[in-house]
């Protein structure tokens, strides 16, 4: 919990209770429901609340956006994601459904009333053209995830930057980014972050 505090200030006192709460939470459901390795849960806020709130160093969600989370596992980047904006709507699609009950009890012990899920393949969310932006997180290749993402996403925007796909990754992705045909911005997460964990990780933006 200390990590999260080290990098961002100005939470409310709702917020530092929800992300106080979230390794409580997540152990609990994770002996039950496998969705973050053993090793990791050692280093939940690190790798994976930390990792998620890159999105954060660069992006301004707003009560105006509307965003879908791409195959979103135990419920990363969303969960963390929506505690930091708590005035923006997310939905956490994932075609797992023992993920999302895990994801679902999170968002109900948190009462994170922004948060909806969708059970299935992202081809099959039917509101195309509604979503501001798609975020992902180590899901599947660049081309994969803008192809997914592109159809649901509507042009335009309401900040800084125009509505896109934001994907985390790692590693070598010069291959990855000629394959998907997309240009992408791209940040170090290690610039933002000077941790240990996040050397090769990388933060991608592809606009609409």
């Amino acid at each position: 919990m200390e990590i999260i505090e080290k990098y961002f200030a100005d939470f409310s006192e709702k917020q530092l209770a929800q992300f106080a709460k979230l390794k409580d939470v997540y152990e609990l459901w994770n002996a039950q429901i496998n969705v973050i390795s053993r090793k990791d849960m050692d280093s939940l806020y690190v790798k994976h609340v930390l990792h998620s709130l890159t999105i954060a160093t660069t992006f301004e969600f707003t009560e105006e956006h509307k965003i879908l989370d791409i195959g979103t596992g135990g419920g990363f980047p969303g969960i963390p994601l929506a505690i930091f904006f708590p005035e923006t709507q997310f939905l956490l699609a994932d075609s797992i459904k023992k993920k999302l009950t895990v994801v679902e009890e999170v968002v109900k012990e948190l009462k994170l009333d922004n948060v909806k899920t969708h059970w299935g393949r992202v081809e099959d969310i039917k509101e195309k053209n509604s979503f501001d932006f798609a975020v992902s997180r180590a899901v599947a290749p660049l081309g994969d995830l803008w192809r997914w993402a592109k159809p649901l996403i509507r042009k335009g925007g309401k900040g800084e930057f125009d509505n896109g796909l934001i994907c985390l990754k790692g590693g070598d992705l010069h291959q990855e980014i000629s394959d998907s045909g997309c240009k992408p911005m791209m940040w170090n997460v290690h610039d933002f972050f000077p941790e240990e964990a996040f050397k090769e990780k990388f933060m991608l933006y592809v606009r609409r």
